[in-house]
């Protein structure tokens, strides 16, 4: 493979961060339930990653895990309403991607210790210059007992994803210089896709799921609007044919979402019997934080997340009890709060944002000063329980693109003050702050309803703010009403949202910061937008967006994405607040469990088992 020594070099860099402690920025706010909770190699143990093997013809992956029994279902949960579709191609928020991705795998995946590309679909690969051979499995089926082919592929990555149907973030985080990558069929099992330039992170997209040509070419041929509705919440699960692990088999909006063990899957124990082990995986829609916490503790949910707040209470409690919790190490994503940039008009002539509001929001001396008014030590100590770190920076505290250069700082109540008098704003008598023009500061903030993390976030932000004359409207509010302000209206004013990313491919946060993307929510911009009415500091990212894909060394690609981290932290289109530790807890009868940073806890699913009563 061309590049060896970057993806060595990438293979070496995580193998330090799965061994290192959590960085904690000011000592003095560890509990005793982070010096309880310690990331070692002997709670994690070590991955046997799967190998192919060849049987009767048909190209098996193969679990190198103990042989465990069949039966028995694995019961977790999900905060909000549930998902909005079950169409892995349509799916534009978090709940959504879950549940549909679990069907449906793609070419490759990430090793969840290394991330390294590995298999999945495909058998293997290659890389020749700008060249991506995939071979396929052959003799693999689909659900409803279909070869899974080339033509597969080629229809799944021409026909949905790069002519632009359903969510088109992955498509619009492939086109370099204006041209996408081509995919053609070698053989029934052969496909070959290239690319124009070398593109480092086109490798990583090969994960994207694989339609069944055969179910999903009627709804293509029918036309974008109709795909958009495709395989919604009120499709019946007999019309789901799917190549994951599991397949759907109930959905009860509001209440459950219930999966079953797809019986041709195509990996298999030592023993060559079909997996996953479990029969059933279940999801409980359980609204909120509280609800999910109940629920755990009642022997309702098998796995559970946990909040700062919450994990000194289980820690205890695991020594009692039928669980374990494992710190997974610092939150592979951001969060963040934004301000709605955005100063363009609706088709009636209406500006999406109340132009006293934008004009706020476009000063950076206004948003430094949002952000040195909030205390980030106190939300970690209040909120997380000293169960994470500050955060700063647009990568996460164990990217290995993360730039130290750019230091931590703490709240500073009188630079605030100074930035937003050099600005014109004012105080009255009362200590309410005004702009230059006279216009009381107040605006809504806004996050999403049932998240009790972000939700005190939010309330001790307010209090922040308000300390400085401000008046803040904090609003929590349903998930996907939440995510339709952002995307599609942009009737908003400010919000505390996260981002999920990767700590191994920058490129994966390209939508978000690309001007022209679907998730650069701060100033977004309505589809086929044609207008260059870009700040300059967005013309910069543009640029070293691209630049950083098409470096194909890793010391080059992180000069790049090191200055894309400097223009966010010096402009603040987002306010980092804070990264947590993922600390999660497992019921004790399910075997072969093998948490890692990049996987999680339950990233093997087929291999996992409930162990026999004895």
């Amino acid at each position: 493979m061309k590049k060896a020594g970057y993806v060595v070099l990438i293979i070496f860099i995580l193998a330090l961060l799965c061994k290192a402690y959590i960085r904690i920025d000011n000592p003095d706010i560890v509990n005793t339930a982070h010096k309880q909770i310690q990331q070692n190699e002997s709670q994690f143990g070590e991955y046997p990653a799967q190998i192919n093997v060849t049987e009767n013809g048909t190209d098996f992956l193969q679990s190198q895990a103990p042989i465990g029994n069949f039966g028995g279902a694995l019961i977790e949960s999900t905060i909000g309403e549930g998902p909005k579709t079950f169409n892995p191609f349509n799916s534009k928020d978090n709940t959504s991607s879950i549940m549909s991705d679990i069907m449906y795998d793609g070419l490759l995946g990430t090793h969840p210790v290394t991330g390294q590309p590995i298999p999945k679909l495909a058998k293997d690969f290659s890389i020749n210059g700008n060249d991506y051979i995939i071979h396929l499995r052959k003799g693999i089926k689909w659900s409803d007992g279909k070869p899974i082919t080339a033509d597969d592929v080629v229809f799944t990555w021409q026909n949905i994803i790069f002519d632009g149907f359903g969510n088109t973030s992955t498509r619009d985080s492939m086109y370099i210089d204006g041209e996408l990558p081509t995919v053609k069929k070698i053989d029934d099992y052969t496909v070959k896709f290239t690319t124009p330039k070398p593109f480092a992170p086109f490798i990583r997209n090969l994960g994207t799921p694989i339609a069944p040509k055969h179910v999903f070419e009627p709804a293509v041929k029918k036309g974008k609007e109709y795909f958009d509705g495709f395989f919604s919440t009120n499709t019946p699960p007999e019309k789901f044919v799917t190549s994951g692990a599991f397949r759907l088999k109930e959905y009860v909006p509001a209440q459950r979402v219930v999966y079953e063990r797809n019986p041709n899957y195509y990996v298999i124990n030592k023993e060559s019997k079909k997996l996953p082990y479990l029969d059933k995986l279940v999801y409980l829609i359980v609204g909120d934080v509280n609800n999910q916490v109940l629920k755990f503790e009642g022997g309702e949910l098998d796995d559970i997340s946990l909040q700062g707040a919450n994990v000194s209470r289980f820690k205890e409690m695991e020594k009692h009890s039928d669980f374990t919790v494992y710190n997974l190490g610092p939150s592979t994503g951001t969060m963040f709060v934004t301000m709605n940039l955005n100063n363009r008009k609706d088709d009636k002539g209406n500006f999406y944002v109340n132009p006293i509001k934008q004009r706020w929001f476009a000063d950076k001396n206004f948003r430094k000063a949002i952000d040195y008014s909030i205390d980030r030590k106190n939300i970690v100590f209040n909120i997380a329980n000293g169960l994470g770190s500050p955060l700063f920076t647009a990568e996460s505290l164990n990217s290995i693109y993360l730039n130290t250069d750019l230091k931590p700082y703490d709240r500073d109540v009188n630079k605030a003050e100074q930035l937003l008098k050099e600005s014109g704003f004012y105080k009255d008598k009362k200590g309410k702050l005004f702009d230059k023009y006279g216009n009381p500061v107040e605006f809504d903030l806004y996050t999403n309803a049932g998240n009790t993390e972000r939700e005190a976030i939010g309330v001790m932000v307010k209090q922040d703010l308000e300390d400085m004359g401000m008046k803040v409207n904090f609003k929590p509010i349903e998930f996907n009403t939440l995510v339709n302000k952002l995307v599609n209206t942009y009737d908003w004013d400010m919000v505390i949202m996260g981002l999920t990313g990767s700590p191994i491919e920058p490129n994966g946060g390209k939508n978000v910061w690309m001007s022209q993307g679907t998730l650069h929510m701060f100033n977004q911009r309505p589809a086929g937008y044609t207008k260059d009415d870009r700040f300059e500091w967005e013309k910069e990212m543009d640029k070293l967006y691209d630049a950083g894909a098409l470096a194909t060394d890793f010391e080059t690609r992180k000069k790049y994405y090191d200055k894309y981290q400097e223009i966010a932290y010096e402009e603040k289109p987002f306010i980092y607040i804070y990264s947590p530790l993922i600390i999660e807890a497992l019921r004790n009868k399910f075997k072969n469990v093998y948490p890692t940073m990049l996987g999680g806890l339950i990233h093997n699913i087929e291999e996992i088992y409930i162990e026999s009563k004895k």
